[in-house]
């Protein structure tokens, strides 16, 4: 029988976001949840369905919201990292021969649930791709000429495909499920339902009363609090049940057998697979054998070149001590845990892992904590499981002042699979560890940072083992419970594992590390301290004027309507600034604009790039890109940063990632304090909210045009090293340069231009891309550059020098030794050698800026530690560290750390650091 593969896109994009671990490619970009549904896809295209479909929410409203207009009113705005890599998916899903189905006015949930039904009805099996409950109503069996209806989760591997599998699931049949979900209500949904009714209470009524009419009818019936509630429910109960109802009957412009799959376009997917670093997808997409050789082999002659193999990259076989099962203890009373001390500190060594009710760790509480000496032995001490019948554990307090003198001696050392975490619970739970002396994922990342550090992954790559997932023990989606509430047998499998594994993970990379003594040295003395600081960092968190947020939203709500009035002036009538369908016939149809973007479907795009292109050609672009400029900053920033305040501290902490890009850049999140816009006024806006308390002062100090002296330093051009040494503006200087003119004549434009091609040689622009920026012509450009080679050949010779060195190594390495391995700089396509030659020329510059600002970090740290809190280091943002400092101590701190800041390298050009005071990050910028 033939089948249909109905893929729901929203679902796999949100939980591939939110399952793996914040992921960049080389340049920065976001691509963990694009990773993930790469991966799903790829799966899904190996069962070789006949028919198949990628399903998205169209934007704008749905018949749901003209039905209630609260529907989905508590959805919070999706988060800038995973708005990023929505475009690209689009792009993978197109290239991979998937149609892709948006259709207004409903979800994407109903254009499935009408593709199942009709595809069921004319004999085809239909597997419904997703994680979303909602759709157990339409699970089918199959029937005589009629196929069945089944949902797989592909992250998970569950399939439900029969009335009982359902009802083993949930406890009522698919027919129920509607009224399951109106009795409970959705709060993600924000449907109405039964106050206090969740999934056990709701399938015991309905397993009672048969369905939601029979329980409305027997209201009056159920005792207790939970029958008042349910008499108080009545009146929307109806409504709740048509919201939770998935359509079957949409008018589509396609049907099921209209969905085949059409034939994969293998150069974009090779250009989309490079560009985001999906290095496994890639080979498949070659057959995997010349690329499956060479990454095999440890070294081999290539055009006459040695190719050393990444230092990080594939394992040799599997030691068999570090890939079998462990054994683990459950320690539950005083002679144990001593015992347990005692081997510990006998040791000397000991990987040490935490369990929580939260991923925050300023909120989290601690639930247990497990320890490993030795590979395959590991031992989990429970401390705050709570669920009914569980055994008894040791008193929390009792037992941390048993572990204090271990966790705070620094002789013992700890080691730790993203330790930072563990170190802000143990400190809130009144515990300053010390002797944190490795970290698994700071190992593997400085062997080799573009490749995935998380425990799992290096598991499976370096010991060949599979780790127990979390949701063996904790369940999935909505039925997923916390930790403390897991049974405490299956606590001590899931968390002695992550101790023992950390462990054995340390003894499979620390020899790797010992064998490349530039590596060594980058994780000794700039990775692992750092670990430390940023924990500090994050503890001090930083002061938000709520007040002053909430008048920059209402600023930007008043000017976003403004915008919304003077494009419907200027279109002549109404339509959505938010919808590309309505946006593309208004701009290309109607008005006649060109279409100079093209979307993968080779239709016009309306993305940024695109109204860019055009907003010299007609005013309605320009505005329609200031409208989503300013919905960005009030959806992103001015109405999510006070709903981050955490209530004990009454700050805001952002997390910092040390393995957040390929090139040792940190990246932050929750809030991502990297993306604040600081090249428009409203963007600067932001910095104001960010203020300092009473008595305090806010100091930022920023590293000035750190790249360019650092391509100076590289490159070794007299010109570049004589106007850095002179205090030059190096952009004037430049323009000097290349337009032929004295400092004093250089005009503003000849500035800007020389600034575009600073900068742009730096990130591998040509031509094209400055004459793009310029507004100029290409042969225009292209003088521009060939001119500033003349006057700078060191920098055209450092080009070229570190492209051969390149492709000699494989690799290319910071003034630290901090390396970057390019997989393409000698194989695949010719946009695949470019833009590992381009990353090539840029990562010894923004990894060697990386490196430098981490050492200030690391120093400046420990001279703070003296000064009685009278400072601390609370932000750190590109090339700018920002400091909270009492009013009295200013001059002291602006007397050490800009000096301290210079004299992190030496370079053969000053390092210059620009400082400024005030009450907000704004007066101090």
């Amino acid at each position: 029988m033939p089948r249909l593969v109905l893929i729901d896109g929203s679902s796999y994009l949100f939980r591939a976001f939110h399952a793996l671990p914040p992921l960049t490619n080389a340049q920065g970009e976001p691509t963990g949840a694009l990773f993930g549904v790469v991966n799903m896809l790829r799966a899904t295209l190996k069962e070789r369905p006949d028919y198949a479909a990628f399903v998205l929410d169209a934007s704008g409203p749905t018949f749901r919201e003209a039905l209630y207009p609260e529907y989905k009113a508590n959805r919070p705005p999706m988060p800038d990292e995973l708005r990023a890599q929505v475009e690209p998916m689009c792009r993978i899903v197109e290239a991979l021969g998937f149609p892709i189905l948006r259709e207004e006015g409903v979800e994407a949930d109903d254009v499935i649930g009408t593709l199942a039904l009709r595809a069921a009805a004319e004999g085809i099996d239909v597997t419904i791709s997703t994680s979303d409950k909602d759709f157990a109503q339409l699970v089918r069996e199959a029937a005589p000429g009629q196929g069945l209806v089944e949902l797989v989760n592909t992250m998970t591997g569950s399939r439900m495909d029969s009335v009982e599998a359902v009802v083993a699931k949930f406890g009522v049949r698919p027919d129920q499920i509607v009224d399951m979900l109106a009795l409970m209500g959705d709060s993600v949904d924000n449907i109405p339902g039964v106050p206090k009714c969740g999934p056990k209470t709701a399938a015991k009524w309905l397993a009672q009363f048969g369905t939601l009419d029979g329980v409305v009818a027997a209201a009056d019936t159920v005792k207790g609090k939970i029958g008042e509630n349910l008499r108080d429910a009545l009146g929307h109960l109806p409504l709740s049940r048509e919201l939770a109802t998935i359509r079957t009957d949409v008018a589509l412009p396609v049907g099921p057998r209209d969905l085949g799959l059409r034939e994969r376009d293998v150069e974009a997917l090779r250009e989309l697979y490079t560009r985001y670093g999906f290095n496994q997808a890639l080979r498949e997409l070659d057959g995997g054998s010349a690329v499956d050789a060479a990454e095999k082999e440890p070294a081999r002659a290539r055009g006459g070149a040695r190719y050393a193999a990444p230092a990080g990259g594939d394992a040799p076989a599997p030691d068999p001590a570090l890939s079998a099962p462990g054994e683990y203890e459950t320690i539950l009373d005083v002679p144990r845990l001593e015992t347990w001390i005692a081997e510990l500190r006998r040791a000397g060594r000991f990987a040490l892992d935490t369990e929580t009710d939260s991923l925050d760790p300023m909120r989290a509480r601690l639930v247990g904590i497990s320890f490993a000496a030795q590979p395959r032995r590991a031992a989990y001490l429970p401390l705050g499981h709570d669920y009914p019948g569980a055994p008894s554990q040791l008193d929390r307090d009792t037992a941390l002042e048993m572990l204090r003198p271990l966790l705070e001696d620094p002789q013992v050392a700890k080691i730790g699979q993203h330790g930072k975490y563990d170190l802000h619970v143990f400190r809130r739970h009144g515990i300053a560890v010390r002797g944190y002396a490795d970290d698994t994922l700071l190992e593997s990342f400085v062997l080799n940072s573009s490749q995935r550090h998380d425990m799992d992954s290096l598991a499976r790559r370096l010991l060949g083992y599979e780790t127990l997932p979390y949701e063996a023990v904790a369940g999935k989606g909505a039925r997923q419970i916390p930790f403390n509430a897991v049974a405490v047998d299956d606590a001590t499998r899931y968390a002695a594992e992550d101790a023992d594994i950390t462990l054995r993970l340390h003894h499979a990379l620390s020899p790797r590390l010992a064998e490349a003594p530039g590596l060594q040295k980058v994780y000794r003395e700039i990775e692992m301290p750092l670990v430390e600081v940023l924990a500090r960092i994050e503890a001090n968190g930083v002061m938000v004027d709520a007040d002053e947020l909430r008048r920059q939203t209402a600023d930007l709500s008043r000017r976003m309507l403004a915008a919304q009035n003077k494009a419907t002036e200027l279109a002549g009538r109404s339509f959505n600034l938010d919808s590309p369908k309505q946006l593309q016939a208004l701009l290309f149809d109607e008005l006649g604009l060109p279409a100079l973007v093209k979307t993968p479907k080779g239709q016009p795009s309306t993305n940024e790039e695109a109204l860019e292109a055009i907003a010299d050609q007609h005013e309605l672009p320009r505005v329609i890109l200031e409208y989503r400029g300013l919905a960005k900053l009030r959806s992103t920033y001015t109405e999510k940063l006070p709903e981050m305040v955490n209530p004990d501290t009454g700050r805001v902490h952002t997390s910092y990632h040390q393995a957040g890009a390929a090139t040792g850049r940190l990246a932050s999140s929750d809030p991502n304090l990297q993306n604040i816009p600081i090249r428009t006024v409203d963007g600067r806006r932001i910095r104001k909210a960010f203020v300092a308390p009473e008595g305090r002062r806010l100091v930022a100090c920023d590293y000035s045009q750190i790249e360019l002296r650092i391509m100076a330093h590289l490159s070794q051009d007299e010109g570049l090293l004589g106007a850095f040494a002179a205090g030059a503006d190096i952009h004037r200087a430049t323009a000097a340069e290349v337009f032929g003119r004295r400092l004093e004549e250089v005009t503003p434009e000849e500035r800007r231009a020389a600034k575009a091609i600073n900068f742009g040689l730096m990130y591998g622009m040509g031509a094209f891309g400055l004459a793009r920026n310029l507004g100029i012509g290409r042969g225009e450009a292209q003088d521009y550059i060939a001119t500033y080679f003349s006057r700078y050949p060191g920098v055209r010779d450092f080009m070229e020098r570190t492209r051969q060195q390149a492709r000699e190594q494989g690799y290319v390495e910071t003034v630290f030794g901090r390396r970057l391995y390019l997989e393409f700089i000698q194989r695949g396509n010719q946009a695949q050698r470019a833009g590992a030659e381009r990353a090539a020329i840029n990562a010894p510059m923004q990894g060697t800026a990386a490196d430098i600002i981490k050492r200030a970090m690391v120093d400046i740290d420990a001279w703070l530690a003296g000064q009685g809190g009278r400072a601390l280091m609370i932000l750190q943002v590109h090339d700018e560290l920002v400091f909270e400092v009492d009013a009295g101590f200013v001059e002291t701190l602006l007397a050490e750390v800009p000096a301290r800041m210079s004299a992190a390298a030496e370079l053969r050009v000053p390092l210059v650091v620009e400082s400024g005071v005030g009450m907000n990050w704004d007066e101090a910028h």
